[in-house]
């Protein structure tokens, strides 16, 4: 369900970031003023629910927390957000959907994750990341015929399709931004094992992006109208993407790489596609073509292939290998505390696995 939470907040700032980037907004503005919108909104729960935290920020979390935004905003999301703009929300999704084999791909080589192709699960899993590329493919690289959803659009109130001198430059960002957020949801593995608080991770992390975006901005473009806030569409998108798109789904995708891991939450990338291109025919009066539609089918079938594996991995794990999984992302702050001040956490069958793991870390912060 967080998951499906994600990918509707996401439809929302695709369609919202496509119009006002047609429109002239410079990407490093947006991406600055949307950072600092989500530092502000995760700022209350990271002093309420963690309260004493900075103890534990050390030059290496800080370097980890750098890395974080670096790769997880700067360059993913900047890179995104420039092939967005040189193309279409339809096609840019597509990209998407490579993350969770890229993810998958990385996490093996960096043996977070096991393949398991001798295992029914592992069979499953493959197979259903397979049809997913598979389908991204089919619908980014084969059109067949054409129609409308409906015969009036918007496009007569913004500039939407965009120019196809920029489509190779448009697809190249597209590509490295793929790798951009296949690197940061590897990342997140390694940053909830030496900082397992999502609420300051997220936090912090938006605060450097927004100082990472502002200079590199400046270096870029120092006019004043590239850097202008007005009542217009353009706010109403810096709160939503800040509040919603990067304060919630980043508290919400760190919670759930705990408990299934880094290549799991991007499986559920191929479900923007489906709704973004619906609602971009909808809205902004775009094509969908017999490609999309086929690629739809190939990605959902995929999608809930590889979610089967997920599970039964899951379920064919031993029980005691799961319990230290967590145990190990939960019990990591109380190692530099001495002994006689760390209480035993309950794990009576009453306490879920959030309460264990908001029990060691309040315990762990008690003197």
């Amino acid at each position: 369900m967080s998951m499906l939470i994600v990918q509707v907040i996401a439809i929302g700032m695709q369609l919202l970031s496509k119009v006002i980037l047609s429109n002239g907004t410079f990407v490093l503005a947006l991406m600055t003023y949307r950072h600092v919108v989500a530092a502000l909104c995760i700022a209350p729960f990271a002093f309420f629910f963690e309260r004493g935290v900075k103890s534990k920020l050390s030059w290496s979390v800080f370097f980890w927390l750098f890395l974080n935004s670096l790769s997880g905003i700067i360059m993913a999301m900047g890179l995104f957000y420039y092939g967005l703009k040189d193309t279409t929300a339809t096609y840019a999704i597509n990209f998407l959907n490579l993350v969770p084999v890229v993810t998958f791909v990385f996490s093996i080589i960096l043996r977070i994750e096991k393949l398991g192709l001798g295992t029914g699960a592992g069979k499953i899993k493959t197979s259903g990341a397979i049809l997913c590329v598979a389908g991204a493919l089919v619908a980014c690289l084969y059109k067949g015929k054409a129609f409308y959803l409906v015969h009036k659009s918007l496009e007569h109130h913004v500039q939407y399709k965009p120019s196809k001198v920029h489509w190779t430059r448009g697809t190249i960002m597209l590509i490295g931004s793929c790798l951009s957020y296949s690197i940061w949801y590897t990342l997140q593995a390694k940053l909830i094992k030496v900082f397992p608080f999502k609420y300051h991770t997220t936090m912090i992390s938006c605060i450097l992006a927004s100082l990472q975006s502002a200079v590199v901005g400046v270096c870029l473009d120092r006019s004043k109208a590239a850097w202008k806030l007005g009542w217009n569409l353009q706010l109403v998108t810096i709160i939503y993407s800040g509040a919603l798109a990067t304060a919630a789904t980043f508290c919400l995708i760190c919670w759930a790489v705990v408990r299934r891991g880094p290549s799991y939450p991007p499986m559920f990338n191929p479900l923007t596609l489906i709704f973004v291109a619906i609602l971009e025919a909808l809205i902004l009066g775009a094509e969908i073509t017999v490609g999309i539609l086929l690629g739809m089918v190939l990605i959902i079938i995929g999608l809930y292939s590889f979610l089967l594996g997920k599970r039964k991995e899951m379920k064919d794990m031993p029980k005691p290998s799961i319990e230290t999984a967590e145990a190990a992302i939960t019990v990591e702050p109380t190692r530099i505390q001495p002994m006689a001040s760390v209480k035993p956490v309950s794990t009576s069958p009453t306490n879920t696995t959030e309460d264990i793991e908001l029990g060691s870390v309040k315990d762990a912060l008690k003197p």
